[in-house]
């Protein structure tokens, strides 16, 4: 008779490599995430006052070769070109997640799989529910369906809450997920008319870019011009250009090999991160983000069906739909919660996950390209929908923030100051030789302290 299989455990403890390369990448997405609230508050600043003007005249100026289809206003260049570093990004994250990280195991993907994608799909119902009662456009039912990963940590880091290591990287692989299911709807919904000649030059540059990445052949100014050949390539095939960033990261090897510390994707990775986070997504926000808040506007939110939609699809659905797949998928595959966890704290990350900014921006503008007005109040309600978000993830966060604080600080205790965490090293024997050696040096230490603090007390005593 054949044992048991034992409960999986879900939020469990991350292997000591996963959660060092879980920190390295955090702490970059957080400074980004703080650089992209400061480019949006400006960029609200800058577009409602009398300075919006200058806003709309820098944002609308248009250059570039034109000869190459490639004469773009500056909004667009961020939108086509700098998030393609961003989609970049994502594409060797989700390689990373799939060859050596949470989706590498397929029992262990089920659950950010599923939630990621309940997470999308219930924002779209909730969208079309809203705008098929109130006779509205179907068009944008994928805006409210991404999650931004920088602007949740952003908050996170606003509100000084530390999350536990298995909170994080569950936000994180969710956030690769969504991201790579948003490529998805860009590339199949959001595709234009095709020019098969743009996009054969296009495939042919991968096909390059792989083949020299499989030769071993190292250099930028190898890969970048014809990263930038391939870019202008995708941008003219009538695909969104963002694609090409995304299929450029995928094809980076995020393995190691004999004496590599770090693979090729992840050096890659930790050189175009800070790029990607700090400069491209805060530039992007500055110009996508600048929306006339006016007390019309803010009404129009609430009472038109599309930004109405995107707002509950944000709030409402984002938090269902993740915590619901997270839920329903433990229960039926009998996963067990971790025991210094509970639901309740589930639920406030699914509520985190409805703070959609950067890819919800890009979709806007895709969904509602010939309707500037409805472009706008679209915006404004992705605004106010993250923010109601952020706000009420705060509230629940900090409701259990004191034993988040006790969880980090058993995650990073390390007594012996080897630079490991004593929770990864309670099976190494030498570990605890080397704790019982500094409890003995203290205890003699003490004795010795008591034996001098006696002899002190018995001269004291002794008459004059």
């Amino acid at each position: 008779m054949s044992a048991p299989t034992p409960r999986r455990t879900f939020l469990g403890r991350l292997s000591l490599p996963e959660r060092r390369y879980l920190t390295d990448a955090l702490r970059t997405e957080t400074v980004g995430g703080v650089l992209l609230l400061v480019a949006a508050v400006v960029a609200l600043v800058w577009a409602n006052t009398p300075l919006k003007e200058s806003y709309a005249a820098i944002r609308d100026f248009h250059f570039g070769p034109a000869a190459l289809g490639l004469d773009l206003s500056v909004q667009h260049w961020a939108a086509d070109g700098l998030l393609a570093i961003f989609f970049f990004v994502a594409g060797v994250e989700l390689k990373r997640e799939l060859v050596a990280g949470e989706l590498r195991d397929p029992r262990a993907a089920a659950l950010p799989v599923i939630a990621a994608v309940c997470g999308m799909a219930a924002p779209a119902l909730v969208y079309a529910l809203v705008n098929t009662i109130g006779g509205g456009t179907l068009d944008g039912w994928a805006v409210p369906t991404a999650t931004d990963i920088a602007f949740a940590l952003a908050v996170l880091a606003v509100i000084g809450t530390s999350l536990p290591s298995a909170l994080r990287a569950f936000l994180l692989t969710l956030a690769v997920v969504d991201d790579l299911l948003a490529i998805l709807i860009i590339a199949i919904f959001f595709t234009s008319d095709l020019n098969f000649l743009a996009l054969g030059g296009a495939f042919a540059g991968l096909v390059v870019f792989w083949v020299l990445l499989r030769k071993g052949v190292r250099g930028w100014y190898v890969y970048v011009p014809l990263a930038l050949v391939i870019w202008g390539l995708m941008y003219n095939s009538g695909v969104h250009a963002t694609i090409a960033g995304v299929a450029m990261g995928l094809m980076l090897r995020c393995t190691t090999r004999e004496g590599e510390e770090h693979s090729p994707g992840e050096r890659v990775e930790h050189l175009i991160r800070p790029l990607s986070a700090g400069l491209a997504v805060p530039l992007f926000a500055l110009f996508a983000a600048g929306v006339t808040l006016s007390g019309r506007a803010m009404t129009d939110v609430f009472t038109h069906p599309a930004p109405l939609g995107v707002l509950l699809g944000l709030v409402v659905g984002k938090a269902v739909g993740v915590f619901g797949g997270t839920w329903l998928t433990a229960r039926f595959t009998k996963a067990r919660l971790n025991p210094d966890l509970r639901w309740p704290d589930v639920f406030a990350l699914a509520t985190l996950a409805g703070i959609g900014f950067t890819v919800s921006l890009l979709i806007d503008e895709l969904a509602f390209a010939g309707d500037a007005t409805l472009t706008d109040e679209v915006k404004a309600a992705i605004l106010m929908g993250s923010l109601i978000a952020a706000v009420l993830a705060a509230v629940l966060l900090k409701l259990r923030v004191r034993h988040y604080q006790a969880l980090c600080a058993e995650e990073d205790r390390d007594e012996d100051h080897d630079g490991i965490p004593d929770v990864y090293e309670q099976d190494n024997p030498a570990y605890h030789l080397r704790m019982a050696e500094m409890y003995e040096r203290k205890a003699a230490e003490h004795r010795e302290r008591a034996r001098l603090a006696g002899a002190s007390r018995d001269e004291g005593d002794r008459p004059a």
